[in-house]
């Protein structure tokens, strides 16, 4: 089973006539948001999918933002983390991955890449932190990862970091959708920022064996594979 429609939702599609496990890829895509009715929103869906399905693998997406210095007070992962104890304390079958930022197609404007190409390909000015990065990691690679670890059934119960073993400043971000759209950006430069520090230890077996590379063509291969340069991403 899987409760959502969103990007996440729809590349775990072939959970959904898995009864072994429910998928709730339903969560609030937008880490800027503090709305308090989402939240709420949130978790009752949550509350009534863990009475629903008391068997099933419970399988929840969280954020690695919970390692972000600037984010940790942040509405939206004060959120997570209301999530992430509420289903520890009510299903004892769940796993939990904290994903970090999983680039792939969708309209969602709110989503980092899709925020930097709007901004630059429509010129429009934004402001950009100094000292932030941010870790950016392949809708496929997370799927790949989450499913082998689903599949060999080798983490129960537990919080599982999902990310790409490298983080990417925001300035180098920008610089290569630029370069990618042969655009110049329009932004300001504010001395703030912080790095998320993200322990992917659990899923470094894991990474080995799917045989996933994350060198320095990685973000460039994001770009070509899901922003053609012809295009404008999202309306």
């Amino acid at each position: 089973m899987v409760i959502g429609n969103g990007m996440i939702a729809t590349r775990f599609g072939s959970y959904k006539d898995d009864e072994r496990f429910v998928v709730f890829a339903s969560g609030i895509s937008n880490s800027t948001l503090n709305d308090v009715d989402s939240f709420v929103r949130e978790l009752n869906l949550l509350k009534e999918t863990i009475r629903n399905y008391p068997r099933a693998q419970l399988v929840y997406f969280s954020t690695c933002s919970i390692y972000d210095p600037a984010m940790q007070q942040s509405a939206y992962v004060l959120h997570k983390l209301t999530a992430e104890k509420l289903i520890q304390e009510t299903h004892p079958n769940h796993i939990i991955f904290r994903v970090s930022n999983p680039i792939g197609k969708t309209d969602n404007r709110n989503t980092i890449l899709n925020y930097f190409i709007t901004h630059i390909c429509e010129g429009q000015h934004f402001t950009a932190w100094k000292y932030a990065t941010r870790n950016l990691i392949d809708l496929d690679d997370m799927y790949a990862i989450c499913n082998c670890i689903l599949q060999k059934q080798t983490h129960n119960s537990e919080i599982i970091n999902i990310a790409n073993p490298v983080n990417y400043s925001v300035i180098s971000i920008i610089h290569g959708i630029e370069q990618h759209f042969s655009k110049k950006a329009d932004y300001s430069i504010v001395d703030r920022g912080s790095s998320p520090l993200i322990d992917i230890t659990a899923i470094e077996a894991v990474l080995s064996e799917l045989k996933l590379e994350f060198d320095e063509h990685y973000f460039a291969q994001l770009l070509t594979k899901y922003f053609p340069a012809n295009e404008l991403p999202v309306s």
